[in-house]
């Protein structure tokens, strides 16, 4: 029930002939690419379930990559966005993945590009709606609805109080929070979606705080 919003009503503006495997899958790739931090230079696409048997007619493999792209929705350049990256120096990869996936239309997305590397497994729930079950291998859940900051941490007694704490500072409320830990000690990641996204100020902050080791915004109400 967390996953639904006005889009499972009404469904999204755009371009395609199916918001789960159009619409939903460019808001996965944006995750993807907001969660690398630039436009990829390799992409690897593993896909499941009805992702896997019809995305060549559905356009699911136009709508990933257009979401790499950082396109909208309704972006009219959707129907040519794999001539487009291959332009822009993209390498895609397709496999159809193998046992089931978490939702019938779900894809694991790799990604190198800038020296980094990214990860996401994610599903298209209908509607445009999509469900985020990973980043970066840790189990963590997101919506794509709300600016969601992921902070990549060592698991120690007061980063969670510390981060917290600067955010209510700065103002802005979470709406959301999930944490995942490789182990006690280990590294761990948390995901804040708030109500708002934050300036470049917060951002910076909790960059600086003790144990943190890397901070992302992926913000999908943002227009590209």
């Amino acid at each position: 029930m967390r996953f639904k919003n006005v889009f499972s009503i009404i469904g999204p503006s755009m371009v395609g002939p199916s918001s789960s495997h159009t619409a939903g899958a460019v808001r996965i790739g944006r995750v993807a690419r907001q969660l690398l931090g630039s436009q990829p230079e390799t992409a690897k696409m593993t896909l499941f379930g009805s992702f896997a048997e019809t995305y060549w007619g559905h356009g699911t493999d136009l709508a990933l990559t257009a979401g790499l792209m950082d396109y909208e929705t309704d972006d009219q350049r959707i129907p040519q966005a794999d001539v487009l990256a291959e332009e822009a120096g993209m390498t895609l990869e397709w496999v159809q993945g193998r046992g089931n996936g978490p939702h019938p239309n779900s894809v694991k997305i790799q990604l190198t590009g800038g020296g980094r590397t990214a990860e996401i497994v994610a599903a298209s729930i209908g509607g445009g709606t999509i469900a985020v079950y990973s980043l970066n291998g840790f189990d963590v859940q997101i919506t794509g609805e709300y600016p969601t900051l992921a902070v990549k941490h060592s698991d120690s007694q007061g980063v969670l109080a510390n981060m917290t704490a600067l955010l209510s500072r700065d103002g802005y409320n979470i709406g959301y929070m999930d944490v995942d830990r490789k182990g006690r000690s280990g590294d761990a990641m948390t995901v804040f979606e708030l109500d708002s996204a934050p300036e470049e100020t917060t951002i910076q902050a909790i960059r600086k705080l003790p144990h943190i080791k890397e901070v992302t915004m992926i913000d999908l109400t943002k227009r590209s």
